[in-house]
């Protein structure tokens, strides 16, 4: 099979090096891609907004393309799988209606409401309740705080702020209705209870019909160690999570991620691809957070090296509605990511800087090196992004998977680069 990915982050990367495995591959193809992308697949270098779908419509028919896989949301959410296989293509990703699960926060929040799937007490306002909305955060409880402020739309992982005064949150919903900060995905916002806890990710495999859970992970979102600093789109991650039980795995799955894809066959919505459960832990109870309709980043980068099953043979049976009784197997090794980022990020990043340390490294050992913000210049890979490389190691424990992938960074060096010293630590055999 030929074989489109679209995408250029550190995930496609990661599916990109998971599916050339397959025997049953005989090209990979990949729109934009990166650097790191091109060492497996041919690149070529196409927007994938919704502008664009016709465009990559003609790159399918004349590669002689079996099958699409869609990396991240924003093209899901604009249709792109409507578009192919209405255009008789066959696709891995969800439609656009599915897509809204993580395209509106707010269909989602409404959604689990009114099917019983536990989460934070949330409150809604538009752009014209700024007033309505500034009256509100006025009478919270001083002892009430934190709370939380969310955008409604796609915002790149970083449209969720916790306050954890008046002050930060009057200055939240500023940000949000009066300057703007998040634009069209701003427009529309949930104030929600804040719930301590701890997070995990599951992503599940879907059919329409059927739906296959994947070993959770971790992700880590803030900047800095200690999970100080601003949100970012995750700066590293790991898989297994031995703090979760059989016991809380199952409450998971039969409160809130299997009632989710009943819930959703019964308001119509044939759920295909990759339903991924943003989940909080308080007192041993999960409580959803978020979806996303795609894989994760970077957790797929820890979940994928782990799986056993033909990757390909997965997502084709998916995409077509035929899991049928497929089990997954997985590796008992543990598996760590690191993110390495550039100058500035969150808030800006740097283009340009040339990476040194990686040019000649291949995909083929224990430390793998995930290409996630990189282009090519003038022969010498450069950074193009605000997260720039994903570090993944594998080992039979947490620490020599640890040790593994902070090694490999210090021989990785560009101008500003930055990276959290902390990943996995937490669960790093004593």
């Amino acid at each position: 099979m030929n074989i489109l990915i679209l995408g250029s982050g550190g995930r496609e990367h990661c599916l990109a090096w998971k599916l050339s495995q397959s025997k049953k591959i005989n090209n990979i193809f990949a729109i934009p891609g990166n650097a790191g992308i091109a060492q497996i697949a041919e690149c070529t270098a196409l927007p994938i907004n919704k502008d664009n779908f016709p465009s990559i419509l003609e790159f399918i028919k004349n590669n002689n393309i079996d099958f699409t896989i869609v990396g991240p949301e924003a093209p899901l959410v604009e249709g792109i799988t409507d578009y192919l296989e209405g255009n008789g293509h066959a696709v891995f990703g969800p439609s656009k209606d599915a897509a809204k699960i993580e395209g509106s926060k707010v269909f989602t929040k409404k959604f689990a409401v009114r099917n019983n799937i536990p989460g934070a007490k949330a409150y809604f306002f538009k752009k014209n309740d700024y007033e309505k909305a500034k009256e509100f955060i006025e009478g919270l409880d001083a002892a009430s705080y934190p709370w939380v402020i969310k955008a409604d739309g796609l915002a790149s992982g970083k449209g969720v702020l916790i306050c954890n005064s008046r002050h930060e949150l009057l200055e939240a919903l500023k940000d949000f209705f009066i300057e703007n900060l998040f634009g069209k995905s701003g427009e529309e916002i949930i104030i929600e209870e804040f719930i301590e806890g701890f997070e995990l990710s599951i992503m599940c495999i879907c059919d329409g019909k059927r739906i296959i859970p994947m070993e959770p992970a971790q992700d880590y979102k803030r900047i800095f160690d200690n999970d100080k600093g601003k949100n970012t789109g995750g700066m590293g991650s790991f898989s297994p999570l031995p703090f979760v039980d059989n016991v809380l795995q199952k409450k998971i799955l039969e409160r809130i991620i299997f009632p989710t894809f009943e819930s959703l066959k019964k308001e119509g919505i044939i759920y295909k691809g990759i339903l991924y459960g943003g989940i909080i832990i308080k007192d041993n109870e999960p409580y959803l957070l978020e979806y996303n309709c795609r894989f994760g980043d970077p957790e797929t980068q820890v979940v994928l090296p782990r799986l056993d099953n033909d990757l390909l043979e997965l997502l084709v049976n998916a995409g077509t509605g035929n899991l049928g009784s497929t089990e997954l197997a997985w590796s008992a090794k543990k598996c760590v990511c690191v993110v390495i980022a550039s100058k500035g990020y969150p808030e800006t990043f740097s283009k340009g800087d040339i990476i040194y340390g990686i040019k000649d490294y291949s995909n083929k050992s224990d430390t793998l090196v995930f290409h996630a913000g990189t282009s090519m210049d003038k022969g010498n890979i450069v950074t193009n992004g605000g997260r720039v490389l994903n570090i993944v190691s594998q080992d039979k424990t947490f620490n020599g998977a640890i040790e593994k992938n902070y090694n490999k960074i210090k021989n990785i060096n560009f101008d500003g680069m930055q990276y959290r010293n902390d990943i996995a630590r937490k669960v790093a055999e004593k």
